[in-house]
């Protein structure tokens, strides 16, 4: 047996009160870590323990993404029994909040298969789309839970339907349900045709049972699908199954395991978490199905060359020393770093070196962590993911042991899309809220904090309103540090609608050499559909600027998009071409062609004819039909355009584009207008030109402010 064979690194991701924490607690449980089981929203003031921290366990909800190791007693298929007692899992309990998406973009980059968890009531909801989106942005092959069997409504063949229409999986069936709603007791598993019941006081005791004879037609016929579906994988299982012959257990596992691992199959589980039915059946199929480090392709870029060769990471502690940090997180013992080892080993007092500062560190406190607790390690091998101390680095830092320049490749962090002024109370707390920012920009990469240099107020910047009063409560509650708060700004940008040409001459002259550069092109706005905020292009022909000057006149151009004339906002969307131009032989300059290509683009801007972009977000509320008329009123009013709506049972769900800017206070007029039986989640989706009064009154507001700030 190969050392990883028997480890996997996974993660639980799914829509907001799917119960990917409750499951988390109950695997917990089933592995012996824990003795009690706490509930998320528990009576008891313990909470679930991968919610660590108070605001967690006070909200019910999952703000940081929470690492634990579990060792679970099955053998994987592959394996022969005496290769492996158990199976080691690293698991990570990711929010599932779309205020908190970057804990789930970091937890993705590092982990080798997932859990997407579904609610068997509400089945594939909005978050669930982002979700799986970004499991596809970093290739996790997946297993689907389908959770809440207990819950009234309850239907795991619908949603199973739902993964196909609207994530587009090859969902396959591997269990079904022995009843639902309240007389959900236990499964039938497809594969070997045996059927389960959980029993004991937390579900412990599987107790194998015929299947029921009201069950014996169905689950004949969902093998039958599940053995279609898995036929197109296998010509050895074809032949069998044409032939009527008995079909051998592994072969069917190996076809289901090596279609995982492609991410052509999606292995669909079930049960009931809150209820401790099915977990465990679940944690078999994290054995069999999902990949070890071995089965995945990890590249990391050569930083020593010019084009940045991609290496292969080899899953082998013999093999250079090559770690990701992922996650940062201030402890009660300074900085923790959260670091994915892809290949060779890390080990304690041994020295690593940091690609991004070249910087060297000794290991000095190795740990392996479960939730906010630690147990202190020698060393770890490819594959593993451990925690370091007491090592200064950012998130997304790649270590190695000095004898290979590598860089894994980055995470996607997406844009902060609302700002928010803020000033500490008291003078006296300014040293606390410095270092409170500077802890949590480090930690959070969409955790943005900006001085406005003209109003010398601070600003800071994150993915929502949720999202920042987290912060905000932070500071209060771990740095003592009383704020006030300004209204909520919303990141607006700019941006031109039409092509708009430049010629424009720098010249100065004073005592000694002076200064001249000239630049001729136009500027044109970039379409949507090309994702790109700004592109340079150089159509310069015979050397009238010469070679050396083109990057100044780039720097030129960029130094103007921090800051647009309609309404201060960052321009984007934005592609500025030169083609003409001319050079003095002694007083052109680098400066010389940087301030002419900033001359060029005040000329040619207010001719582009500027807009004010803003961030429109994508809702999605659930409420009881005799509501869905409130709802969608209350859409409208605030410029919203409803996309779309679908009834199940007796509750709508509403899809819809709404600006921003109208969403401010909204969670409080849903609550009131439907009786606080309506919830809805929001996630950016794009940026749209604002209506024509919209922008009148944002230029008008800005103009004000400007002149304010001149009086």
């Amino acid at each position: 047996m190969r050392p990883l064979d028997n480890l996997r690194n996974i993660g639980i991701s799914a829509h907001i009160d799917s119960g990917k924490t409750t499951l988390t607690e109950r695997i917990l449980f089933y592995t012996g870590i824990i003795h009690a089981i706490h509930e998320v929203k528990g009576k008891d003031g313990v909470g679930a323990t991968m919610d660590s921290m108070d605001l967690e366990r006070e909200r019910g909800i999952t703000i940081q993404s929470a690492a634990t190791r579990v060792a679970w007693k099955k053998t994987p298929f592959y394996l022969k029994p005496e290769e492996a007692k158990n199976i080691d899992i690293n698991i990570i309990d990711t929010p599932g909040h779309v205020d908190f998406t970057i804990e789930v973009e970091r937890s993705l980059r590092v982990l080798d298969g997932a859990i997407l968890v579904l609610c068997g009531v509400s089945g594939v909801q909005s978050q669930s789309i982002t979700v799986d989106r970004q499991m596809r942005r970093y290739s996790v092959p997946r297993v689907a839970f389908i959770n809440k069997l207990d819950r009234s409504g309850a239907n795991p063949f619908r949603v199973t339907e739902q993964l196909r229409d609207k994530l587009n999986h090859n969902a396959v069936m591997m269990q079904i349900p022995i009843g639902v709603e309240d007389k959900h007791e236990g499964l039938v598993d497809l594969l070997t045709m045996k059927a389960y019941k959980f029993e004991g006081p937390n579900g412990e005791t599987i107790n194998e049972i015929p299947i029921p004879d009201d069950l014996k037609e169905t689950a004949e016929k969902r093998r039958t699908i599940m053995l279609d579906a898995l036929s197109h994988f296998s010509d050895e299982l074809t032949e069998l199954i044409l032939e009527e012959k008995e079909i051998p257990l592994d072969l069917l596992k190996n076809v289901v395991r090596a279609a995982t691992i492609k991410m052509e199959l999606t292995p669909v589980f079930m049960g009931s978490a809150f209820k401790n039915k099915g977990v465990q059946l679940l944690l078999d199929g994290v054995a069999d199905f999902l990949p070890s480090p071995y089965d995945v392709d990890n590249f990391a870029l050569d930083i020593s060359t010019k084009d940045e060769t991609k290496i292969k990471m080899e899953s082998d502690a013999s093999k250079p020393f090559v770690g990701y940090a992922f996650k940062l997180e201030e402890g009660r013992f300074g900085q923790l770093t959260y670091l994915r080892v892809y290949q060779g080993k890390v080990e304690k007092g041994k020295p690593i070196y940091n690609m991004s500062t070249k910087k060297k560190h000794n290991v000095g406190r190795l740990v392996r962590m479960h939730a906010n607790e630690m147990g202190d390690i020698t060393s770890a091998e490819a594959g593993d993911i451990v925690a370091l101390f007491g090592i200064d680095c950012a998130t997304g830092t790649t270590f190695t042991d000095g004898t290979l320049e590598v860089n894994m490749t980055s995470m996607h962090v997406p844009n902060a899309v609302i700002d928010l002024v803020i000033e500490a109370k008291n003078r006296d707390h300014l040293a606390n809220l410095s270092k409170a920012l500077n802890r949590f920009t480090k930690e959070d990469p969409t955790f943005r904090v900006k001085l406005d240099e003209e109003s010398g107020q601070t600003i800071i910047s994150g993915m929502g309103e949720l999202h920042l009063d987290v912060y905000i409560e932070r500071m209060r509650r771990e740095y003592g540090v009383e704020l006030t708060t300004g209204r909520p700004q919303v990141a607006y940008r700019e941006a031109i609608s039409q092509r708009a040409e430049f010629n424009y001459t720098h010249k100065k002259q004073t005592g000694g050499s002076g200064q001249y550069g000239r630049v001729a092109g136009y500027i044109e706005p970039i379409p949507e559909e090309e994702a790109k905020d700004y592109e340079f292009v150089d159509d310069i022909v015979g050397g009238v600027i010469p070679r050396e000057f083109i990057p100044s006149c780039d720097k030129g151009f960029q130094g103007c998009l921090s800051s647009g004339s309609v309404i201060g906002f960052p321009i984007v969307r934005i592609r500025c071409v030169i083609n003409d131009g001319q050079q003095h032989p002694v007083d052109s300059s680098d400066i010389a062609f940087q301030l002419a290509a900033r001359g060029g683009f005040r000329e040619a801007y207010p001719k582009a004819k500027p807009v004010v972009l803003e961030p429109i977000m994508k809702l999605e509320v659930s409420a009881p039909t005799e509501f869905q008329g409130t709802v969608m009123g209350q859409i409208n009013q605030k410029r919203g355009m409803i996309t779309g709506s679908t009834e199940e049972q007796n509750f709508t769900i509403i899809q819809a584009e709404v600006p921003l800017s109208e969403m401010f206070g909204y969670a409080t007029d849903l609550r009131s207008g439907t009786q606080g039986k309506a919830e809805f989640t929001m996630e950016f989706l794009k940026y749209s030109p604002v209506p024509k009064n919209v922008g009148e009154e944002l230029i008008k507001k800005y103009s004000a402010q400007a002149k304010g700030r001149v009086e």
